[in-house]
């Protein structure tokens, strides 16, 4: 199990620390934004990025959730996997955003209830730039190579941000600037991509092959589309009811959500790797559990700090007229939370190969997510569009798990969750009740709150015997840096056995950050 969990924790640390690095710079540079922008175009550059998202899954059909499977299936051939995956996706999104270019008008009015062509023509070629990046970035995933991910990653949000500044701030292209600065650079790290992995790639595909993974990977696609929509649709909702400049604020939420989404992004990234790279169907299951009870600890965490600090968070990093994006943050960060909960349940479906299970699971939830904005967003704005959100990924997850766990029972540990739940509940209700929304008494009174969640745990009986020991080493460095290095000098030993994942060659050096 520790094994199990090094690895997990290795590879999704590379993955955060991207992901960590990324947000910081994105949200110092919020102020910066904010006063260049006003909130209209906030939300109009925001609707689009969803979109091209959305775009994105519907031509992937599916394809890279099924490299993530089939790379590790017996009997195929990785070499074949890869190449076909990436010719199909290279000519579904290219012939996608061929189609989609005449017919850039009619989009935007559909997205932003107002003509905006040149803003749809953007996304548009962003919706290529897009599908091909995330498909180059999932072959680091596939062997472990967290630092060339990590390296890529940065310096692609880097350059975006460069150009993005310069077109924002020095050309004054508003949310023009926006589009362009996230998507020119993105295509000259895709051309670079492909040059590295250029003798793994192909255009021709592999038709035999393709007809199996898309048998695999397509029932996923329009699971994949309803839970993003749950993502989108809201933002479509509330543009058409309150206005793009509402949008805004919810987008600016979301952004300040990123706190959560940081761990949520690294354990998505990790996480089907590690999962579907363990065999025994046993230890699987114990390993799944541990897993979800240690990641739901550490994300409520970060869920009780931005319930508790998003006012300081819209002071600090928006223009005043942005200030009211607090009201989502806490309800979007608990809802993040949840779509991790909701990851862990469909690799299990992946793992069964009963993804089928997916699309009722997810289009239930959206059409409660629709339902719940039409009803909330006209009278709450971005606070209903919140709790419609949260109480969508509910659903989602409460589905799942039913479906889940008759296909491949997990013995989850019902009792630790609960009191991760009961004690991060008490803590926002306590320092909403008693502390201050403004001020340095306000601030420090909700720090000293937030700080009490390790020692509620740990008073409530949280922590197993083994979890104790190693916290007890936080005491003592040298013996914890000792432990650590004794694991790295053994790292095949998991529970007296060698892990599938180092036979077959997943891990070498170069994967370990």
């Amino acid at each position: 199990m520790s094994g199990y969990l090094r690895r997990l924790a290795t590879t999704g640390a590379a993955y955060t620390a991207a992901s960590i690095l990324s947000k910081l710079i994105a949200v110092a540079l919020l102020p910066l934004y904010t006063r260049y922008l006003t909130p209209t175009d906030y939300g109009t550059a925001e609707v689009l990025f969803a979109s091209v998202v959305a775009a994105s899954i519907v031509i992937r059909l599916g394809v890279i959730e099924a490299i993530l499977r089939f790379y590790y299936k017996g009997g195929e051939d990785q070499a074949k996997v890869v190449s076909t995956s990436f010719a199909a996706l290279f000519w579904f999104s290219t012939v996608a955003a061929l189609v989609a270019l005449p017919f850039a008008e009619p989009i935007s009015e559909a997205l932003l209830n107002e003509p905006a062509p040149d803003l749809a023509r953007i996304a548009i070629g962003g919706l290529w730039v897009l599908t091909l990046h995330e498909y180059l970035l999932t072959l680091f995933r596939l062997e472990e190579r967290a630092r060339a991910f990590f390296l890529v990653t940065i310096g692609n949000v880097l350059a975006a941000i460069a150009l993005t500044v310069v077109l924002v701030v020095g050309q004054d292209e508003g949310a023009r600037g926006l589009l362009i600065g996230s998507y020119a650079s993105g295509a000259v790290f895709v051309l670079g991509l492909i040059v590295v992995h250029w003798r793994r790639l192909s255009l021709w595909v592999d038709r035999h092959l393709l007809r199996r993974m898309l048998r695999f990977g397509l029932p996923t696609m329009p699971a994949e589309l309803s839970l993003y929509a749950l993502n989108f649709v809201d933002r479509i909702i509330i543009v058409r009811t309150v206005g793009l400049a509402e949008a805004g604020l919810y987008s600016l939420a979301v952004k300040f959500a990123q706190g959560v989404n940081i761990l949520v992004r690294g354990f998505q990234l990790a996480w089907p790797p590690l999962a579907y790279s363990i065999r025994d169907d046993d230890e699987a299951r114990n390993a799944y559990a541990r897993v979800v009870t240690l990641f739901v600890a550490g994300c409520a965490f970060f869920v009780v700090g931005m319930w508790l600090f998003s006012r300081w968070f819209a002071r600090i990093f928006a223009a005043p007229e942005f200030f009211d994006s607090y009201e989502a943050v806490g309800l979007i960060s608990t809802a993040v939370t949840l779509y991790a909960l909701y990851m862990v349940q469909l690799v299990i479906l992946g793992r069964t190969g009963r993804t089928e299970f997916n699309f009722p699971a997810t289009i239930t939830a959206l059409v409660v997510n629709v339902a719940l904005n039409l009803i909330l967003v006209p009278s709450m704005g971005i606070v209903g569009a919140g709790i419609a959100l949260l109480v969508s990924y509910i659903v989602v997850v409460a589905l799942m798990y039913g479906f889940t766990q008759r296909l491949f029972p997990v013995p989850y540990e019902w009792g630790r969750l609960a009191r991760v739940v009961l004690v991060s509940t008490a803590l926002v209700v306590l320092g909403e009740l008693l502390m201050p929304t403004d001020g340095v008494l306000g601030l420090a009174g909700r720090i000293a709150i937030w700080l009490l969640y390790p020692a509620a745990l740990l008073i409530g009986g949280f922590f197993s015997a083994e979890e104790r020991r190693w916290l007890s080493l936080l005491r003592h460095p040298d013996q914890l840096v000792e432990r650590f290095r004794s694991l790295r000098d053994q790292p095949a030993a998991v529970d007296g056995q060698i892990p599938e994942a180092y036979e077959a060659g997943l891990m070498d050096e170069d994967s370990r950050v």
